[in-house]
């Protein structure tokens, strides 16, 4: 993630920062919502998910039994991703 924001942060800071805000926002309310997003093409699992934002792509995943939800990876739209 620091990566991703120390990129946007080299054309302007504010844009890093309000990158951030925002996405910190969908992630916290992921919860609410859990599978509002589609399922992931990147693994054959109902419970990870696939958020857009900005050009980024949030993979999460949901575990209802233990009521928690993690971010697997964040990646920009035109870099690979290896499927698991």
């Amino acid at each position: 993630m620091f990566q991703i924001l120390d990129y946007i942060a080299q054309d302007k800071l504010s844009a890093s920062e309000n990158f951030l805000n925002e996405l910190d926002k969908l992630i916290n309310n992921l919860p609410n919502f859990p599978f509002k997003f589609k399922k992931s093409e990147y693994f054959e699992d109902e419970n990870i998910r696939d958020m857009a934002y900005k050009g980024y792509t949030v993979i999460y995943r949901v575990d209802e039994a233990k009521s928690t939800i993690d971010i697997v990876r964040i990646f920009h739209k035109n870099k690979p991703v290896l499927k698991k």
